[in-house]
């Protein structure tokens, strides 16, 4: 049985062991074989046998303390409006908790100053706010426990617990005294937590702005003319082989072929292709580009889920809900971190209070920072945030990775093999020089194409390119002759004309002059292929035929060398013909009459001194090679074919995409690095001094409610740095 994806929306995550809990949770559902959460887009990956009974999940998400909010193809998949109800209660319970912590400490401040006991007016200020913002992190917390889970809202409701039961308890004198009073420490903690959320759950929007953009790009309707009338109807009911009218300014909905009209379209959204392309009669449009000028008539080939533009969002997709190796380390942290955290605690408590003879307040107040402080939060978002923000910039940018391992690998590239035909050239064999002693350049041409235009070989249609490119009037050719795609022969205007390589010049007994003969060897030597011309069994002139670099391949291949990869051409063609093209690109490694079953042999010998090789093809007869690669790159300009064979696929033509991919992969893996630091470093560095490490050195201490302020900020400043990857671009595209 096929397996199946399937993503769905899920609202109440917000740290590390969430993801691990929500997990768990789905995995146990009957037809879901694993799932895979991202904290960052706030989705789950589903891998199915078939279609799951959502009820199902939903009821057991709700169990767990979750809630389902969406599911893929749903209108509200991305559970919009809820998301915004919930932000807007998070955004009230900020208010009301500062509001209500700024009375508190008033209260206790005028209270102080004239000696009268409001402990009481405290109690009832705090109470039910305490209730209003803390009732969401304690049914949370009872949830887990219920599930033997420990999770952030755990130690956040241990943390504010403690600091309003002491107020209660210091309230009404039982054991402590009046001393004890947190009811604004236990409110603006809770208030920082509503806080810390909020602007995380903002934060969290941005990460996926370029995915919610490809999704904006499809249109929901289409003009359809059939039967002669044209209607609109909506593009779910449009049918392959339908007649799609494209309005100037309206985006195309279906990827097809131009029957009629001509337009410039912006394809910048789906290839980073700045400029407009011209498209005209029997060109290929993709869905979701849009038509700028002219108006079109475009035949409907694929559709829905079949259109690039669908493949290329749940690639995106996919990959922003994928975990890179590197992820494993903060996975394996979370694990063992919260009962490391309520050791260290309760150790704080005994050590403070029984050992160095400090009060109880201070003990106290010591455990609830440590309780509050030591949330992975950050560790949970350090990398999906990156990994989101990275995939939907490369998106934009025409790179589509296919997933976190995928950049990770990237990043260590260490070899470059270029495939040589449709990669690092052109595929298409052009005229590149014209050699007569004899005759014009145009006469020459016109005595050659109007022999091969009755041909089929790629050569013969160089040729008469060329000369329709230079609009030369061709005359009619009679008694036409091919002979095994070594050459064509054919009589013009009473000539006998004999047009093909020195083997068939041989046999057919036609002279060629010493001089041509020395520049035939020359055009060779440059790795060119020579068509010779011969009138009346004297040869006259010869065409030299090269298949062309692309224009950006020998800036690339510089780029890649500067950079320090070592770089190489494979090919096919002979040693004098691939040494000539890997010259123009500036490519010293040639690996030379190598057939394409035979490429992937080549890689393994590379991988067995021990680097990690990047194999960059067209994605059609390059399979076994792109998949034994470290990483497979395709260029493909969005071809079925090519979304389906590289680890990473650029949608335009320019090579340098090959670099920039490259330079991205190691921006993203230097951002989790980065955040994975600053993740690590604040708890590192802030437990102990929750701890009351600086007290006895300095005299220092740190309140607990600062402790929830800097959880909240340290959440929001890994997101951020996440954020600058928006608006990185990749070295070699800023020229």
């Amino acid at each position: 049985m096929a397996k199946i994806n399937v993503a769905v929306k899920i609202g109440g995550m917000h740290c590390a062991a969430c993801v691990r809990t929500v997990e768990k949770t789905l995995s146990a559902v009957p037809d879901v074989i694993s799932a895979t959460v991202n904290l960052a887009t706030e989705k789950a990956w589903l891998t199915v046998n078939r279609l799951p009974d959502f009820a199902l999940i939903r009821k057991a998400l709700s169990g767990a303390g979750y809630e389902l909010i969406g599911v893929e193809g749903e209108p509200e998949f991305a559970g919009a409006e809820m998301l915004r109800r919930s932000q807007r209660k998070q955004f009230w319970r900020i208010v009301v908790g500062f509001v209500t912590g700024v009375l508190l400490m008033s209260a206790m401040l005028v209270g102080n100053a004239l000696r009268v006991n409001l402990h009481f007016v405290q109690l009832l200020i705090a109470t039910p706010v305490f209730i209003f913002l803390g009732w969401p992190i304690f049914r949370s917390a009872g949830i887990a426990l219920t599930h033997r889970q420990l999770n952030m809202d755990v130690m956040y409701a241990l943390g504010i617990g403690v600091a309003y039961l002491a107020s209660l308890m210091g309230t009404f004198e039982i054991v402590l005294t009046h001393e004890f009073m947190f009811y604004e420490t236990a409110i603006f903690l809770a208030t920082f937590l509503s806080l810390g959320r909020y602007l995380e759950a903002r934060a969290k929007g941005k990460t996926s702005a370029a995915l919610q953009r490809l999704l904006d790009l499809q249109p929901k309707t289409a003009w359809v003319v059939r039967d002669d009338k044209t209607e609109e109807i909506p593009v779910a009911d449009v049918i392959v082989g339908d007649l799609v009218l494209i309005k100037p300014g309206s985006q195309v909905p279906v990827d097809g072929t131009i029957v009629a009209g001509s337009s410039w379209l912006d394809e910048a959204l789906l290839t980073g292709e700045s400029l407009p392309v011209f498209k005209e009669v029997n060109d290929k449009v993709i869905g979701g580009t849009l038509n700028k000028n002219g108006v079109l008539q475009v035949r409907a080939e694929q559709i829905g889920q079949a259109t690039v533009l669908a493949s290329i969002i749940r690639l995106v997709e996919s990959a922003q809900s994928s975990k890179p190796p590197i992820q494993r380390l903060a996975d394996a942290v979370v694990t063992y971190f919260f009962p490391v955290v309520l050791v260290i605690a309760l150790l704080t408590f005994l050590f403070w209070y029984f050992i160095a003879g400090e009060t109880l307040l201070f003990a106290l107040s010591a455990l609830i920072a440590v309780l509050v402080i030591a949330c992975p939060c950050a560790l949970g978002l350090a990398t999906p945030t990156v990994i989101t923000v990275g995939v939907g910039r490369g998106a934009e940018l025409g790179i589509l990775i296919k997933d976190g391992a995928a950049l990770e690998v990237a990043s260590r590239v260490g070899t470059v093999i270029f495939d040589k035909t449709g990669t690092l050239t052109t595929g298409k064999p052009e005229v590149v020089e014209i050699y007569s002693p004899q005759l014009s350049t145009d006469a020459l041409l016109r005595y050659a194409a109007a022999v091969e235009r009755n041909s089929e070989h790629p050569l013969g249609k160089a040729i008469v390119h060329m000369a329709e490119e230079r609009h030369i009037e061709l005359p009619e050719a009679t008694d036409f002759s091919a002979s095994g795609g070594q050459g064509v022969s054919a009589i013009i205007e009473g000539h006998s004309v004999v047009i093909g390589n020195r083997r068939f010049c041989d046999e057919r007994r036609v002279m060629i002059p010493e001089d041509l003969r020395l520049r035939m060897q020359q055009f060779s030597d440059a790795g060119r292929t020579v068509v010779s011309v011969a009138l009346d069994d004297q040869t006259v002139g010869l065409i030299a035929i090269a298949d062309r670099l692309k224009n950006t391949a020998r800036e690339a291949v510089a780029a890649l060398q500067t950079e320090g990869y070592q770089v190489a051409l494979i090919s096919g063609d002979n040693m004098q013909t691939a040494q000539a093209i890997a010259a123009r690109a500036g490519i010293k490694e040639v690996l030379a009459e190598v057939m394409p079953a035979r490429k992937a042999e080549k890689v393994v010998d590379l991988q067995k001194q021990g680097v990690k090789v990047a194999f960059v093809g067209d994605g059609i007869n390059d399979a076994p090679a792109l998949a034994q690669a470290d990483i497979g790159i395709v260029i493909g300009s969005g071809t079925d074919v090519a979304l389906e064979s590289g680890a990473i696929v650029l949608m335009r033509e320019d090579l340098r995409g090959v670099v920039a991919a490259l330079q991205l992969s190691r921006q993203v893996m230097r951002k989790i690095r980065q955040n994975l630091f600053w993740a690590f470093a604040y708890n590192i560095a802030l437990i102990p001094v929750a701890a009351g490490l600086l007290k006895p050195l300095f005299g220092i201490t740190f309140r607990p409610e600062l402790g929830g302020l800097a959880m909240a900020l340290s959440s929001v400043t890994v997101i951020s740095l996440a954020l600058l990857l928006k608006r990185y671009t990749p070295p070699v595209l800023r020229s």
